[in-house]
């Protein structure tokens, strides 16, 4: 399924403006601190933020489609007693990373990357396995969200099931891969995972903000 176009918004970078490809958006701020930008689902709200300021819209979810009465009712609210994850990856494979948040306040618990060559799945699957051992290591009770379906089954098999191929470049990645995969197959955890709702919630707590 192609993804939904999306638009990014440069409030402070080497060129600032409206830009409908990450690509684009990503030339305007690599290598540029302190660069402010966000993406967003429409041209009309890209464009409207941009008369505005960044930090009126920094942190805040990209707005989703609104659904119906009776299935936002049927969907609830998000558990807040819960930590989410997620990851950002500059191409497929590209520069990665991931994180993890606590879900109410967006107070970031972990980090890891950026790595030089990762997948956004390689880095849903880290960002999940580092959350569950985060919980379990400090004897919480909390749930765990991820927006990956692909994330989830791969933890239930214990198994990164990436097509990406090892190599110099990415070993540092690979390390940690094994680490994570190691850590399931020796560890037990009664930790609830929990599958984001993006449609009814918005972008995920702990998103980077520029996928």
């Amino acid at each position: 399924m192609a993804k939904k176009q999306k638009y990014y918004v440069v409030w402070k970078g080497k060129k600032t403006g409206v830009f409908s490809s990450w690509k684009e958006c990503k030339i305007a701020i690599e290598g540029f601190k302190g660069a402010e930008y966000k993406s967003f689902l429409t041209k009309a709200e890209a464009e409207k933020a941009y008369k505005g300021r960044y930090a009126d819209y920094k942190g805040k979810s990209v707005t989703k489609k609104q659904l119906s009465p009776a299935a936002l009712a049927e969907i609830g609210q998000p558990n807040l007693n819960s930590i989410s994850v997620d990851a950002a990856s500059s191409g497929n494979p590209g520069k990665m990373e991931y994180r993890g948040v606590d879900t109410s306040s967006k107070k970031e618990l972990f980090k890891q990357g950026p790595f030089a060559q990762g997948t956004n799945n390689i880095g849903e699957f880290l960002a999940l396995v580092h959350g569950l051992a985060f919980l379990k290591k400090h004897h919480s009770a909390r749930i765990i969200y991820t927006d990956s379906r692909t994330a989830m089954s791969w933890v239930r098999q214990k198994k990164c099931m990436t097509k990406l191929a090892p190599s110099s470049k990415n070993s540092a990645l690979f390390e940690l891969v094994k680490r994570a995969e190691d850590w399931l197959k020796t560890n037990s955890y009664t930790t609830s995972i929990i599958k984001w709702e993006t449609k009814a919630w918005g972008e995920i707590p702990a998103d980077f903000g520029r996928k």
